[in-house]
């Protein structure tokens, strides 16, 4: 029989991931319709993925951040240093669906590389913030981060490359 802290929240988990997956949603409107026109016209690095690869790796990102979440949570709202992290958690979380807007829905690759900065220092920071609160909720963050600094690194060359 499972211990009161070992017991899976279903609703809080579920409410989590949807939160996510909401704002990969968000961001995802400003970006499949210049997938077809806009971002195909621009000069791309040999490093970049085909465009077919982004959808699925956004929905594990998501759904491993909203687990994540989840954790820290779980640890108790009233906790302070748990509302701090959440916080942080919900900026990068803007931050994410803002580089969407300006990257694809104002079609600037120098805004969206100014703020895939901002966002990949959010990450970090909640990254840490959240490992101190649950290591696993620190560790299901890493391939997050790790995908944002290749997209970063895309976002720049594309910038340099269209400039």
């Amino acid at each position: 029989m499972k211990t009161k802290s070992n017991k899976i929240n279903l609703t809080r988990l579920i409410a989590a991931i949807v939160i996510c997956q909401l704002a990969g949603a968000i961001g995802s409107a400003f970006t499949f319709p210049a997938i077809s026109t806009w971002y195909a016209t621009l000069q791309k690095p040999a490093f970049s993925p085909p465009n077919w690869l982004f959808g699925p790796v956004w929905i594990l990102l998501y759904t491993l951040m909203g687990i994540s979440a989840y954790l820290v949570w779980e640890k108790g709202i009233n906790n302070k240093e748990v509302r701090h992290a959440v916080t942080a958690f919900g900026a990068q979380l803007a931050l994410n669906t803002l580089w969407s807007i300006l990257f694809f829905g104002l079609k600037s690759p120098l805004l969206g590389l100014i703020c895939i900065i901002a966002l990949w220092l959010a990450i970090v920071y909640t990254t840490i913030k959240f490992g101190g609160i649950s290591k696993q909720a620190g560790w299901l963050l890493g391939p997050y981060i790790i995908w944002v600094t290749f997209a970063a690194i895309l976002n720049f060359s594309i910038w340099q490359l269209n400039s």
